[in-house]
């Protein structure tokens, strides 16, 4: 009797063991060996004298299967995935496990002489995560909640930290004790500002001094959102994985990673080239004071052009330029922009009937997965 075939929705679903597979040298991989490898890959292709580096850490999922833990290189407004873990989704139990090997797989390739700071948002912060950046020799840039105490040096009762900002507009910055729990408890630098169109202040809690910090550096944590977004409905389409293994959703992720990590590249490689071409040719350059076209320009003389297009899209593009005429592909560089001093403004203030609707469905969500997870216990005992 012959032994059938598997369905070519079986393949699709990467649901078949190695030893099931066509061809002799098929082997099982461990993704977690190419994390160090492609963070040194990163530190490799850096062309900029600033030794600093910005991680971020968040979590990301696909509908209701697949839940993702990732730590990302922010770079040019884009995140490369150096390291990450497939959870699926709604599973129960602390996710510290997870993120403590993460660390300690990348760790042999953290550079020591580098700035390095680990961002991540009010969710995740918890006082082991502080000692675990620590232990590695990076600088924690944790957002925390406005709801929490801290005490100056030298203060015996802890006071809300809410009273360094009371209204829009305020910012303050200090060495202080943070959180009243004695197992808790941290010693570090309160970076607060809370920017007008905001709902709340900014919050962040780091280990370097005031004069070395700005708070304005958490918002580059907003980019690995958007690669994130480049992962799913952006550019590399993950939101069409019917996988039903996470090995083989992590295996996945290693390619995405990869083509991330070279489409970067090579976009700051272009954007490299045309702003040297700018400096020399800047269009306008040679207009008199009084032309029309010089009265209209609302960039300054002297300024680069803002960015349309992000340097990973830039870079794919280039790929599929470079594959017509047949030339060989070319290897990038990764270029260090300046992290920002200012916060930026948002252009639309949010309107108070908006942000109760937003607060309603959140609420109306919440309960939902209440009741779910109600009804699956309910399901299990029986």
């Amino acid at each position: 009797m012959k032994r059938s075939k598997p369905s070519f929705s079986v393949y699709a679903s990467g649901s078949l063991h190695a030893e099931q597979k066509s061809g002799k040298k098929r082997r099982e991989m461990e993704v977690s060996t190419c994390f160090a490898p492609l963070l040194a890959w990163v530190c490799r292709l850096w062309q900029s004298e600033k030794r600093q580096l910005a991680l971020a850490m968040d979590a990301t999922s696909l509908g209701n299967r697949w839940t993702i833990l990732a730590v990302s290189v922010l770079m040019s407004g884009c995140a490369i995935p150096v390291a990450w873990k497939v959870l699926p989704a709604e599973q129960a139990g602390s996710w510290r496990p997870y993120w403590e090997g993460l660390f300690q797989q990348i760790g042999t390739a953290i550079p020591l002489d580098w700035e390095i700071i680990v961002l991540a948002d009010r969710g995740l912060y918890a006082r082991w995560l502080w000692d675990l950046i620590l232990a590695w020799g990076c600088h924690p840039f944790l957002r925390i909640n406005l709801g929490s105490k801290a005490r100056l040096p030298g203060e015996e009762d802890f006071d809300w930290i809410s009273r360094w900002v009371p209204m829009p507009g305020t910012s303050w910055k200090g060495q202080v004790e943070c959180f009243a729990g004695k197992h808790s408890r941290v010693k570090g630098t309160l970076l607060i500002h809370w920017e007008p169109g905001y709902e709340s202040a900014w919050i962040i809690l780091t280990d370097l001094e005031p004069e070395q910090a700005q708070v304005s550096w958490y918002g580059l944590r907003t980019w690995i959102e958007g690669g994130f977004k480049d992962f799913k409905r952006g550019l590399w389409g993950w939101h069409h994985c019917k996988m039903q293994r996470a090995r083989c959703v992590e295996r996945l992720w290693l390619a995405l990673a990869l083509a991330q990590l070279w489409c970067v590249s090579l976009g700051c490689r272009a954007e490299a080239q045309q702003e040297e071409m700018f400096w020399h040719h800047e269009p306008g350059q040679g207009l008199s004071e009084k032309h029309i076209a010089r009265k209209r320009r609302k960039r300054p003389l002297g300024q680069r052009p803002v960015r349309r297009l992000s340097c990973v899209a830039r870079g794919r593009l280039l790929l599929l330029a470079l594959q017509f005429p047949s030339e060989p592909l070319p290897l990038g560089i990764l270029r260090a922009e300046a992290w920002p001093e200012t916060m930026t403004t948002p252009q639309k203030q949010p309107q108070p009937f908006a942000l109760n609707k937003k607060k309603t469905q959140k609420e109306k969500e919440r309960r939902r997965k209440q009741q779910r997870r109600a009804r699956e216990r309910s399901r299990a005992r029986h």
